[in-house]
This record gives structure tokens, C-alpha cells and sequence, in this order.
């Protein structure tokens, strides 16, 4: 059935539709030594109108009366011409430069078509795909379009409610390097302790550059560490700047929820739940593009600015009838559950000025990001206890009271973002065609927290707002890059070395007093929802690292290529590290190609694993407490047992192939498998009951202590596929893309310390059977996308399908005993493991665009048009024990996301 459906939706997008006339035009495209090129773009200049090269070069499409072409493809000159001629050969130049002249991740060779590197990559439009879709930012817009590429909104877990970082192939997202115009861009000061992803992790905030800044997103899915150093295990992104001058591009967008089956708008009693309105999460995007040329000699400078806000969701299960199927009680754990609030604004400039009558070109980018935001914590409920409860607290105007007659309060966790990057440099060519490239590139990260509508119990009931201080983090990068490309080594040599030198500082400054101080010994301690930053939290670390490379890329014969790089790095704090990878393509025949590669890599500790410090406020058995996460070289972690940190180590391997059949069709199948060793996560909690830690937890007036800790080995392994369809043909145009991915992660091996190794209890507390689900779920086992659109002229109309695979996480257990087990609603002496099973659900996003004019475009559609939603996270018959995730709500938080149907409009408007 499923089939037959398909092949309905595929004839009705196929079915023609009469077109207007136009000239036939025909063409070849060729290297300066008269070798077709295939998998051109010749696009007419102003239009949608495109088509492709087949193997051979060749083209044929229908143009208008004088209609000017854009002939583009990756590793070649962009050229425009006039199409004059009913047959025309159209020859290209080579654009031969490194990574860091911005063309496929990858290589410091010559740029090659996507289909020809010896690993994958993906090449995305960003002018593309953010349009016809309700996804406002980044990194949710790349979740759809990269096979391997995984985001998962978080709710309830503190700070990483405010920060989307993203993972490649089921890893962390500290395991991902990302570059900006293919330099290194820095991580946030952030650090996620919740959530369900990247527990323990850093990463980069994509979202902190603005959408309309940039050209094209390359995600090298394969380990590139010997290539680029630290955090390439799972693969690199690479993030392209535009150039374009004269040109004023403005997006403009709003979208919002409409969800009647789970938004508390609609709840029977709505007095037990905060609520917004009947559509929520309502979401406003402004974006502008706009470059202007300088000099003679091709020089410009381009500006972007994004400005981008999101309202509150609001999600329960809003039946109550727990002797219904899917019915469970009233959320008393978290009142406010769902996605959190934020404000953002960005601004983002790229530049190149060639110097006059030489081959040098200086270049700098760069700008800013400021966030706020907010998001609810779990409740505090007076029948929970009072000792969250400040003297003096009736009449607060933060308190609500429910139909039922509770009390409660739901504090705010506010954040305030700051994110600044400037990258300048100077490339050229010296001597018998050396390319060179020094630059410098500087990002800080700012990340500031605050409580409000909050008490500290311990007060008293008249300060309701605090300052939570926060942290920071700075990276200063110098590179300089050496390459040559030699011709007449076999079929073409290049080769290639570098230095780079990086430095790193990060910083943690305390909150107010009040904000982590008691002043009444029966009430508890700072800020309810997220106690501030202490003064022994305060710390200024620096490290720095010194790296050396060498790469060399050998054409064997016209079919064989063969990539060689070797990596050697030195940091301050742990030593010294090499690696080293070897990738290389066979070209079969003149459409499909074999690839393959290995390599070691490494991740090295980021200085936020090494010395973050705390105190948190958690929750189990429906009772909240203190616990102390201590920094690597405290006290309390040496007398845990655990080491020093040390580097992550990997290896990793894939082996795929290419095929074009067709001009119109490109294949691509890639298999992989990473290994990792000493893989840096946060542990469990450790109570008094180790002998060790007693004295240190009572010292500390905590109730409990964790650590970052080189604790797991890990393997995984899956496979990549996608099928892209491109056919143009008279005024319309079909495309078609699947994309799949398969991944699976094992946990080989636990390195536990002797000291925690004493009993089955202290080897779960270190980590768990509930932190390796969440390790596990990093990714679903299957993901499986399928686009199909279909444009006739000056319409276009598409359905996106995207289908999430199964996962299973477990709960919290309401006794501090391993395995996590609840009792029986009906039989409390009976107990069962809290697992919660997400089967899995595809979902399927739908829009029509119009273009009104040659200037503005419309867009309209609905993400997961059928507001289709995770199961519940409950176990069977222990419905009582409900709410005990780790979002505190009617499900964790999983990649489909819960808040439902998504409607929007957009307007993309070019001058």
C-alpha cells in the first residue's frame, strides 16, 4: 500500500503541465584542455530555470530571448554569459585553493565536485532549503537536509534549553568541528549537565551566525582530525560566507503552533497549568543580505543581519482519565512544561580587497550575536515541602494557587548570550605558484544567567530576581597554510603544510550573594531553579597548543586518486598527540566512482570539561537537592578516584561509492565505523554511602557529587545514503531527494575507578544504565527523509517527509537504588524498570510558493501537517509514577520535537 501511495505522489508531480515557448539552447562545457565537465550549473541569470551537465559536459535546455547564464560548479571559475548561440562551448578556468579559500571541505587540493572527493560531503544552499519550511534557524533547518546531521530540542534542562547544539553520526557535539570560511570557529562557554543529548558536552552554537550570511553549508561526514586537528572525530561543517554585490536580498517570516491535541489553552482545567494562546511558540524571522563592490579588481564587502524571536510553548497530556489508554495525571512535577522563549539578533560582514597588480588578497569576516532568553523550570509545589518556601511568601505575586487549592511556583531561568568573532588574513601566491594564506581569527562567547520570579527561600519573600553570574570562553587562532599543486607528478600532485598555533581561556565568575547563600539553615540554599555561581566556582584557565601538517593529494592516473595527511599537536595541559589519515576514489567509469578511508583522530578536553564547578538543583523519587559538580582537579573528584583528564582517541573508517546514471540522478552510499576510546562524559551522582566522599559532601553542605571523567569506550557505526533527482525541462522542474542513515553505538567498555568499583550500585552511580540510554539515543537507529517538489512556472508546491527510528530511554526511579524501577499503580510491592519507549514516527511538512513579481516570492505550508507527536513517556500500569523523565513532562525531549503542527508564512524579496 505504502508503495502504491508513493508512486500516486510521484505521477502527480510528474504530470506535465503546458509551458510557455522558449529558445532551445546547446553546449559544452570544458577544462581549458577541452575535457567536458559534468555537473555544471547553467542557471538562467534571474530565473529558476536551471540544468546540469551530463558525464560528458553537454547541456540542452530552453532559455529566453536574450538570456544571460551563470555556468558554476565547485573547483571551477563562476562565469556568465550571453546565451547568443544555438550550440555554444563555454570553457572554465580552475579555481585551485586550500580549505580555507572556502570551496569542499575535505581537501587542500583542487576543489572537486561533491561526487568525486574521496569522502562524503554534503553541499547544502542555505537560499534553498530555509524557505519552504516553518524551521526558523540553522541548525533545525540542516536537521532535515544532512542524512547524519542530529538535533534535538531540549526542555527542563537548564541552560540548554537556550543553546541548539548539533552532532554528526550519533556522536557529541564536541565531536564536530565546525569552520566559518574554513576557519576554525569557537565553541560556547556552555556546557550541557540535562538534557537528553550531549551530556557533558560543549559545542558550537551555529545559530549565533546569521542565516542570510551565508552561501552554502559543506558537512565533511567522515573523521578529519589529522586534517584540522581537535573535535573532527565525527566529521566537519564548514560554513561558506556570501560574496554577492548589488544585490539586496530580504527573508522575512512568522510561524506558529497549532496544537489542540496537547496545548494547555485547550486543557479541561486550565487553572492546573500555565498556558499562551491558541496558536504558540509564535516565531517572527527578519533577514537581509546586501554586499557592495570595492576596488578594480573584483574586491566587496558584504553585510548580513538576522533578527529572530520565539514565544513559549506550552505541552501537558491534557487527558487526565488515568483508566483511559493514554491518560495520566495531573503534571505536578512541571506546570510550565515546554519549549523556552528567546530574543536574537546578529550581525555578520565577509570582505576580500585583491591588491592592485599583485596575486595578493587581503580578506577578514566576522560579527556578532546577542540572545536573550528564558525558560521554566520544574515547579515548586508548597506540598512537596515548604523548605523551598521563603517566610513571609503568602500574597507573592509570583505564586499561583490551582482549582484544587496548591500552591505553587515556577521560576524562570534566564540567559543572555554573547557571541563576537573577527577573522582577518592575508593569501597570495609567492614564488613558482606557491598559494599561501596567513590569517588570525578570535571568537569569544559570553553565557550569563540569571533567576527571576524565584525565591531563595532562605531570603525571605521580597527579592524575586537574582543574577546567577555565568562564564565565558575565548579562543584566538593563527594558521598559516602553505600549498602547491604540480601538475606533472603523475596526473596532478598537490601538496600542502601548515602551522597553526591556538589559544584558549575560559572563565567562570559568580552570581550574586544572595543567589547561592543561605541564611536560614531549615530553608534551601540560592536561587530556586538555578542557584548561582559561587566564589570556589570562580576560575580564569588558559591552555594553549601548537600543530604542525602535512597533506599531500596524488592523482595516480585520471582515475585514481589518492590523500595522505599527517598531523602533529602539542598542548600545554595534557601533551603531545599525532595523527594521521589516508582516503582515497577509484573512478570505475566516467559515472561511478568507489571511495574509501581510515584515520585516527582525537578530541582533546575542553577547558569547560577540565574546570566547570557547581552547585545543582536536582530532582528524584518528586524530591529536589543539592549536588556538587567538581571540577577535574578538586579535592572531592581525587578522592573519587578519577584522573586526570586525558584525550579522547579514534578510529575511524568508511567506504562508499558514487554514481551518476544519469545527469539528472546522483547516488551516494557511504558506510562507516568509529571507534573511541576514553570518551570524556559526566558521571552520575555519588552520595555519603562512598566512604571517601562523606566528610567532603557534609563540608559542602551537598547532598551529592559528580565529575567529568574519560569513562567510556565506544563504537559506531551505520550508513549514509542520498538520492538526489533534479529534472528541468520547458518552465518547470521536479526534484526529488532521499536521504537515509542507519547508526547504531555501542558501549564497549566502562572505566570505572577502583574506588567506585567496590559494588553494582557504586559502578551505576558512576554510570549508569540511564546515562548509556541517553549516550545510545545520541541518534535515532534509523532516519529516513524523502522530498518532493515540483515547480511550474511561477509555482512551486512540495511535501517533505522525514521519519525518526525508535529509541528508549529510561527514567529516574523513585528510589536511589540501580536499576531505575517505579511500583505498580496497583500492586505497590511490585516494581518494574522505568523504561520509556519512543516508537518510531515520520512526519511530513507540506508548502506552495508563488512568485508574485521578479522581485518577492511567497511562501506557505505547515511543518508535521498532521501534528503527529512522541508516545507518552509512561510505563504501563505505573501511570502514578508519571512525569519522571528528563524533561519532567508527558515526554522527553526526542528529535521530532512535541509541541505539533507548525504553520507559517514567509516573504523572500531580492533588489
Amino acid at each position: 500500500m505504502k508503495k502504491e501511495i508513493l508512486c500516486i505522489l510521484i505521477g502527480i508531480f510528474i504530470f506535465p503541465i503546458s509551458s510557455f515557448a522558449q529558445n532551445i539552447i546547446k553546449g559544452k562545457i570544458t577544462t581549458i584542455k577541452g575535457e567536458g565537465i559534468m555537473a555544471v550549473s547553467v542557471l538562467e541569470k534571474g530565473t529558476t530555470n536551471e540544468t546540469v551537465t551530463d558525464q560528458n559536459g553537454d547541456f540542452q535546455f530552453s532559455v529566453s530571448d536574450k538570456g544571460t547564464l551563470i555556468i558554476s560548479v565547485i573547483g571551477y571559475e563562476t562565469k556568465e554569459v550571453e546565451a547568443t548561440a544555438e550550440f555554444m562551448t563555454i570553457i572554465l578556468s580552475e579555481s585551485i585553493t586550500n580549505l580555507e579559500g572556502v570551496v569542499v571541505v575535505g581537501t587542500r587540493g583542487k576543489a572537486r565536485s561533491s561526487i568525486l572527493t574521496p569522502v562524503p560531503v554534503d553541499v547544502i544552499r542555505v537560499n534553498q532549503v530555509n524557505m519552504p519550511t516553518a524551521k526558523m534557524d540553522l541548525t533545525s533547518i540542516l536537521n532535515s537536509s544532512s542524512p547524519s546531521f542530529n538535533f534535538t530540542k531540549q526542555s527542563g534542562a537548564d541552560g540548554s534549553d537556550q543553546m541548539d547544539l548539533a552532532t554528526l553520526r550519533g556522536l557529541g557535539p564536541d565531536q564536530t568541528l565546525v569552520l566559518v570560511n574554513g576557519k576554525r570557529r569557537h565553541q560556547t562557554a556552555f556546557i550541557t549537565i540535562f538534557g537528553t543529548r550531549g551530556r557533558g558536552n560543549s559545542g558550537t552554537d551555529l545559530n549565533a551566525i546569521p542565516e542570510s550570511s551565508i552561501d552554502r553549508v559543506e558537512i565533511l561526514r567522515d573523521g578529519a582530525s589529522a586534517q584540522y586537528g581537535s573535535d573532527a572525530i565525527a566529521g566537519v561543517i564548514n560554513l561558506i560566507l556570501k560574496k554577492d554585490t548589488g544585490i539586496l536580498s530580504v527573508n522575512t517570516g512568522y510561524a506558529g503552533y497549532y496544537d489542540p491535541r496537547n496545548n494547555t489553552h485547550y486543557a479541561k482545567e486550565p487553572g492546573q497549568y500555565r498556558s499562551g494562546g491558541a496558536i504558540d511558540g509564535n516565531s517572527f524571522s527578519l533577514g537581509a543580505n546586501y554586499g557592495v563592490a570595492l576596488g578594480k579588481n573584483n574586491g566587496f564587502i558584504n553585510f548580513s543581519g538576522n533578527f529572530l524571536t520565539n514565544g513559549k510553548t506550552f505541552r501537558q497530556n491534557l487527558n487526565t482519565d488515568i483508566n483511559s489508554k493514554d491518560g495520566l495525571p495531573v503534571n505536578t512535577v512541571r506546570r510550565s512544561m515546554g519549549d523556552g522563549s528567546s530574543t536574537a539578533g546578529g550581525l555578520m560582514y565577509n570582505m576580500e580587497v585583491p591588491i592592485a597588480d599583485t596575486k595578493t588578497v587581503i580578506y577578514s569576516f566576522g560579527g556578532g550575536n546577542i540572545k536573550a532568553s528564558e525558560a521554566y523550570a520544574y515547579t515548586r509545589n508548597l506540598s512537596d515541602g515548604s523548605d523551598r518556601f521563603p517566610e513571609g511568601f503568602a500574597g507573592n505575586p509570583i505564586l499561583r494557587t490551582t482549582p484544587d487549592g496548591e500552591t505553587y511556583y515556577d521560576p524562570l531561568i534566564q540567559t543572555k548570550i554573547q557571541d563576537l568573532s573577527f577573522a582577518a588574513g592575508v593569501k597570495g601566491i609567492w614564488g613558482n605558484d606557491w598559494n599561501w594564506d596567513l590569517s588570525n581569527t578570535l571568537g569569544r562567547n559570553n553565557f550569563h544567567f540569571y533567576g527571576d520570579k524565584t525565591f531563595n527561600a532562605s531570603l525571605g519573600a521580597d527579592k524575586t530576581h537574582f543574577d546567577d553570574g555565568g562564564f565565558s570562553f575565548l579562543q584566538n587562532t593563527v594558521n598559516f597554510n602553505l600549498s602547491k599543486a604540480i601538475p606533472t607528478v603523475a596526473s596532478g600532485l598537490n601538496l600542502a603544510f601548515g602551522l597553526e598555533h591556538r589559544y584558549e581561556n575560559y572563565k567562570i565568575y559568580a552570581g550574586e550573594e544572595d543567589s547561592y547563600s543561605n541564611y536560614n539553615i531549615n530553608k534551601a540554599t540560592g536561587s530556586q531553579g538555578f542557584p548561582g555561581y559561587q566564589p570556589r566556582d570562580v576560575v580564569n584557565a588558559r591552555r594553549s597548543n601548537v600543530a604542525a601538517y602535512v597533506d599531500a593529494e596524488l592523482d595516480a592516473t585520471d582515475k585514481w586518486l589518492v590523500g595522505v595527511a599527517v598531523r602533529a599537536e602539542n598542548f600545554s595541559d595534557f601533551g603531545f598527540t599525532s595523527n594521521y589519515k589516508l582516503a582515497t576514489r577509484y573512478r570505475i567509469t566516467d559515472n561511478f566512482n568507489i571511495r574509501g578511508s581510515i584515520s585516527t583522530g582525537f578530541r582533546a578536553p575542553s577547558l569547560q570539561q577540565i574546570n566547570y564547578s557547581n552547585t545543582l538543583t536536582n530532582i528524584q523519587g518528586g524530591s529536589l537537592f543539592e549536588v556538587r559538580l567538581a571540577p577535574n582537579y578538586s579535592p572531592i573528584t581525587r578522592a573519587a578516584g578519577i584522573p586526570d583528564l586525558k584525550q579522547e582517541k579514534s578510529v575511524n573508517a568508511s567506504l562508499g561509492f558514487t554514481w551518476k546514471p544519469i545527469s539528472e540522478i546522483t547516488v551516494t552510499l557511504d558506510g562507516y565505523r568509529i571507534n573511541i576510546k576514553d570518551r570524556v562524559v559526566l558521571s552520575g551522582q555519588f552520595d555519603e554511602s562512598i566512604p571517601a566522599l562523606k566528610p567532603i559532601l557534609n563540608e559542602l553542605n551537598v547532598t551529592q557529587a559528580q565529575f567529568f571523567a574519560n569513562a567510556i569506550n565506544t563504537t559506531n557505526y551505520g550508513l549514509d545514503l542520498v538520492v538526489d533527482y533534479v529534472k528541468r525541462f520547458d518552465n518547470k522542474s521536479i526534484k526529488v531527494l532521499f536521504t537515509g542513515n542507519l547508526n547504531s553505538l555501542n558501549i564497549d567498555k566502562i572505566n570505572v575507578p577502583s574506588a567506585l568499583n567496590s559494588s553494582y550500585q557504586s559502578q551505576q552511580a558512576f554510570f549508569s544504565d540511564r546515562e548509556q540510554a541517553f549516550v545510545k539515543a545520541s541518534a535515532p537507529p534509523v532516519k529516513l527523509g524523502l522530498n518532493l517538489d515540483y515547480g511550474f512556472g511561477n509555482w512551486m508546491a512540495g511535501t517533505h517527509l522525514l521519519y525518526y527510528g525508535k529509541i528508549s530511554l529510561l527514567g529516574r526511579g523513585y528510589e536511589s537504588m540501580y536499576p531505575p524501577l517505579v511500583a505498580l499503580d496497583n500492586d505497590p510491592d511490585k516494581t518494574v524498570l522505568e523504561e520509556f519507549n519512543y516508537s518510531g514516527k515520520m512526519v511530513t511538512d507540506m508548502f506552495v510558493s508563488y512568485k508574485i513579481s521578479k522581485n518577492m516570492t511567497i511562501f506557505l505550508g505547515a511543518d508535521n501537517v498532521f501534528n503527529i507527536h512522541p508516545d507518552y513517556s509512561y510505563v504501563p500500569g505505573a501511570k502514578l509514577s508519571a512525569y519522571d523523565n528528563e524533561t519532567g513532562g508527558a515526554w522527553d525531549s526526542v528529535q521530532m520535537g512535541f509541541n505539533g503542527r507548525k504553520l507559517f508564512t514567509k516573504l523572500a524579496f531580492n533588489f
